[in-house]
């Protein structure tokens, strides 16, 4: 038996929120205002594909932040440049580019799923303090403000900023240690299986899975909407490592 977490971390895109659309969407209509006429389903293949083959989102820690963001947009342009490499001639691709990055920091382009903010008010209401550990870029600061989701959390560790991507245990260390708690002291709520419920467990956090595409079922380590969480923690499962 093990007591309630201290802390609670979430993932950040795929479980606090989403891209209205798809990326594939966003990309084909800014890039429309920049002469390069693109099919949004093909793009988001692309995009999903070459996504897959980037190399994690990290750099190294201490980086300044001037740097950071040079680095951070380099890898997104590097990725972006792929997506669109076969779809013929984009001569204003890197006005393009600076546009959309920029966009993407704004909360216009996210939703917020229904079931975030009245799961964090009532966790932070019951006194649990709350962090968020993603593979995201420095931008999450803005996207988190902008949403109105930035005052419900305690920390914000990102790869970027870390040296390492989830699964890799360094940002959940990071984030133990920013608490100043034991790994058996926190749970880690996200929707990747590999990402959020492998590297939490690998670094000794509780992983809860969140699949928002299936039924609940019984197993205390996966849920399908954020409100099941405050029943897991209100249950005698709850209490089970």
């Amino acid at each position: 038996m093990t007591d309630k977490p201290q802390v609670i971390f979430f993932d950040a895109a795929g479980t606090l929120f989403e891209v209205r659309g798809s990326v594939g969407e966003v990309y084909s209509r800014i890039a429309s205002q920049y002469g390069c006429e693109a099919d949004a389903e093909h793009l988001q293949q692309n995009f999903a594909r070459w996504f897959r083959l980037q190399p994690p989102m990290a750099f190294p820690a201490g980086t300044d932040e001037d740097k950071l963001r040079e680095m951070e947009k380099g890898w997104w342009r590097n990725l972006v440049r792929a997506v669109f490499a076969d779809c013929g001639s984009f001569p204003h691709f890197e006005e393009f580019f600076d546009d959309v990055f920029e966009q993407f920091r704004q909360p216009e382009l996210w939703r917020v799923f229904d079931d975030v903010v009245p799961t964090l008010t009532e966790l932070k209401r019951q006194g649990f303090r709350l962090g968020v550990i993603s593979n995201f870029d420095s931008r999450l600061d803005d996207v988190l403000r902008g949403c109105e989701l930035a005052q419900f959390f305690d920390s914000v560790h990102i790869s970027t900023r870390i040296g390492a991507a989830k699964p890799d245990p360094l940002p959940f260390d990071a984030a133990l240690a920013h608490h100043r708690i034991e790994a058996s002291q926190a749970w880690h709520v996200g929707d990747s299986p590999r990402e959020d419920v492998e590297g939490a467990q690998a670094a000794g956090l509780r992983g809860i899975l969140l699949n928002r595409q299936t039924a609940a079922d019984n197993s205390p380590a996966v849920i399908s909407n954020l409100n099941q969480l405050l029943t897991l923690l209100n249950s005698t499962e709850g209490n089970v490592q």
